[in-house]
């Protein structure tokens, strides 16, 4: 029963994460900690991270992980399955569709359109990842309770990314090193 709800979940996942990357977040969010209860908010949180530090898609890397969190290599093995079958039919049609219709100017409104929803719903799960890091699992989001530290983090990254051009993986290690010696020297 595991593995269906796994293989469901995930490739719904798969069929529906238009845009990739951080815009499969909201979908994920949604099966695997509002409808399953699979993982928790934090944990929902560390495994962005994790899928950020590993080489591979998100989408992938998350069924990965979600799967083998709740049914071991086995359920890891069927949630990336369910993840990328979507996919490898989807991309076989639309090859298909493409190479026969490409001249089509229907065809070329209809990627045209669907740009602002992939754009929402990045704005979407970045605002998700922004919101627990300064305020955790609390609900009241007051700015006197948001953690300042992440937050001067935070944006100190987002000027050296914008307006150094800073590599991100040099950004990804510095912070994560910098969180690392706050909370050794505070705690």
């Amino acid at each position: 029963m595991i593995y269906w709800q796994l293989f469901q979940s995930f490739f719904l996942i798969g069929a529906f994460s238009f845009g990739g990357g951080y815009a499969t977040l909201p979908l994920i969010q949604q099966e695997a900690v509002i409808q399953h209860h699979w993982l928790s908010m934090e944990e929902f949180t560390h495994l962005i991270t994790i899928s950020q530090m590993t080489p591979g898609p998100i989408a992938i890397n998350s069924a990965s992980f979600v799967g083998h969190k709740i049914a071991g290599i086995a359920g890891a093995s069927v949630a990336t399955f369910a993840c990328i079958l979507p996919s490898c039919i989807l991309v076989s049609f639309l090859a298909y569709l493409y190479k026969r219709f490409r001249k089509i100017p229907a065809l070329q409104i209809l990627l045209k359109t669907l740009r602002p929803a992939v754009v929402a719903m990045i704005a979407s799960s970045g605002a998700i990842i922004l919101q627990q890091a300064l305020y955790g699992s609390n609900t009241n989001f007051h700015w006197l309770q948001a953690n300042f530290f992440l937050l001067s983090l935070f944006l100190v990254a987002l000027y050296f990314l914008i307006k150094k051009k800073a590599p991100a993986i040099r950004i990804i290690v510095l912070t994560g090193l910098a969180n690392l010696l706050f909370k050794l020297l505070v705690h």
